[in-house]
């Protein structure tokens, strides 16, 4: 792609033109994943770091300074993010031999305490079925019943690219409305 044919497509993505922030996402999707896939060597983590890389490319892209290369850039997203999944990962399995006490009393939870995880499930729950019906229906393949991409784009008649970025956005949407909904702790 020219450099011209590029910054185009970046002033219109940043103004929220939904076809050229999918062009954008196209266009360099190949390159961030095969990125990613060396550094993780699975592929369904691979696709969500990828989802998670181009979520962030298209929040910042406020940022990006078209003096340097715009795929270099997004690369840099990409291995930050990278790093940033082996850092949660490390301090999961951290976590994991930590609180080995916490998981072994998990099932001698109290009535109340299973109530209460109950009702934010049920809260979680209402929050999904406010999502538009096309934002449900890929959380519910994705999420609930752990489709691979390629699945759900089959399932949904999609592209992969267009299933990619539906992920993408119902993730960002149902993340936006459940930091607005409070939870009981």
């Amino acid at each position: 792609m020219e450099k011209n044919q590029l910054l185009s497509l970046i002033s219109l993505a940043k103004l929220k033109d939904q076809k050229a922030q999918t062009k954008l996402i196209n266009a360099f999707w190949v390159d961030v994943f095969s990125f990613v896939m060396k550094k993780v060597q699975d592929e369904n983590v691979a696709d969500e770091i990828t989802v998670s890389v181009f979520s962030k490319v298209l929040a910042k892209l406020e940022m990006y300074d078209p003096n340097f290369q715009f795929k270099t850039w997004v690369l840099t997203i990409a291995q930050n993010t990278v790093i940033d999944y082996w850092r949660k990962k490390a301090r999961e399995n951290e976590d994991a031999f930590d609180n080995f006490e916490g998981i072994k009393n998990q099932f001698a939870r109290s009535p109340e305490e299973l109530l209460i995880s109950e009702e934010d499930q049920k809260q979680i729950l209402a929050v999904i079925e406010s999502l538009d019906s096309n934002y449900q229906d890929i959380i519910r393949l994705r999420f609930f019943e752990e489709k691979s991409i390629k699945e759900i784009a089959e399932e949904l008649n999609l592209t992969v690219a267009n299933t990619k970025v539906r992920i993408m956005r119902a993730k960002k949407v149902l993340a936006e409305l459940l930091k607005d909904t409070e939870f009981n702790d």
